[in-house]
């Protein structure tokens, strides 16, 4: 048995898989903030699933953590997580010695990229892309089965290829990136609201005529279609997998997507060879893609680089709860 784990920002994923990928079970629970607090909620929900499956947590074969923001998958740790209160933590090793179990990180783009992989069944020779559609954009590749990173763990980083040099200036210091265009804050910033999410609310008024609505629209779906476009020029991907919370826009995005895809088909025969619209779906939805990916991630059987964190056999509570204090960010 293997376990996943998605820390989020409010929220944490963890799924149990057996060797065929089934999910056995699943739980959500709270985020915490600060390295404590990440550290107690990821160890608590893996016990928590053992104690579901009744079996104890020595007994699981790996456990996966998918994380937003920067990670060493080679050493298991993270140097940076706004979202979490994270900064420069021994993630992956922290976790092995409170639980005695193999423990590898990863970040969350990438582990569901993975996830997605898999949860599409796609053949293990094909290549794909997982396009992240949330407050930001950014991509995972899997080449036949495995996880690309690139050289320097930036592959997929598409959010920040400059698109217009006349463009608003990105967090990242370039101006004009594709993540000010492509993005739920690019939404946000050309169709502000008060609504929990402002791409739906925009959608919705789209859908009822409102001319604005539609100019926006319009525009951010080209802008998502120009990233599939990047990303299978790029590689060559066969698959584009729209994943994120936009996704869940479900087939008006989808479409919308095509569209400006055949669009540009029909004013060029090199695009039009591409069939590039054949190439997006969207990821399945309802399901824990990342907590998924995040238990291949951790899986030794996958051979997509470094392997997990060694394991480190259980401390005694005191001297733990020592190192927790030292690993901590908080205060």
């Amino acid at each position: 048995m293997r376990v996943g784990v998605d820390v989020g920002g409010t929220k944490t994923d963890a799924v149990a898989i057996d060797e065929t990928g089934r999910i056995l079970h699943q739980l959500r629970v709270s985020t915490g903030f600060g390295a404590t607090s990440v550290l107690q909620t990821t160890a608590g929900v893996v016990s928590s699933l053992a104690t579901a499956l009744r079996v104890p947590v020595g007994s699981i074969e790996s456990v996966g953590v998918g994380v937003p923001g920067a990670v060493d998958s080679s050493s298991g740790r993270v140097s940076h997580a706004v979202n979490l209160g994270l900064d420069e933590l021994e993630l992956g090793g922290e976790l092995s010695r409170m639980l005695g179990v193999a423990v590898r990180v990863e970040n969350d783009v990438n582990a569901a990229a993975l996830g997605a992989f898999h949860l599409l069944e796609l053949p293990p020779t094909t290549s794909m892309a997982y396009l992240n559609l949330g407050t930001g954009l950014a991509a995972g590749l899997v080449l036949e089965g495995r996880l690309w990173r690139g050289a320097r763990g930036t592959a997929g980083e598409i959010g920040h290829i400059p698109v217009d040099t006349e463009g608003p200036v990105c967090q990242c210091g370039q101006r004009g990136c594709l993540e000010m265009v492509a993005s739920g804050s690019a939404v946000s910033r050309q169709w502000p609201s008060d609504a929990a999410s402002p791409v739906h609310a925009l959608f919705e008024s789209a859908l009822a005529g409102e001319p604005l609505a539609v100019e926006v629209r319009q525009r951010f779906l080209a802008n998502v279609a120009s990233a599939v476009r990047i990303l299978v020029l790029s590689v060559d991907v066969e698959t584009v997998v729209i994943g994120g919370g936009i996704s869940s826009l479900g087939d008006p995005l989808l479409a919308g997507i095509r569209a400006a895809l055949d669009g540009w088909s029909e004013h060029s025969p090199f695009i039009a060879s591409l069939r590039l619209s054949e190439r997006v779906r969207l990821v399945p939805a309802g399901t824990p893609v990342s907590a998924v990916g995040a238990a291949f991630v951790g899986a030794p059987s996958i051979g997509d680089g470094p392997r997990p964190t060694p394991l480190v056999r259980p401390e005694p509570q005191q001297n733990r709860e020592a190192d927790q204090g030292r690993a901590s960010t908080d205060g």
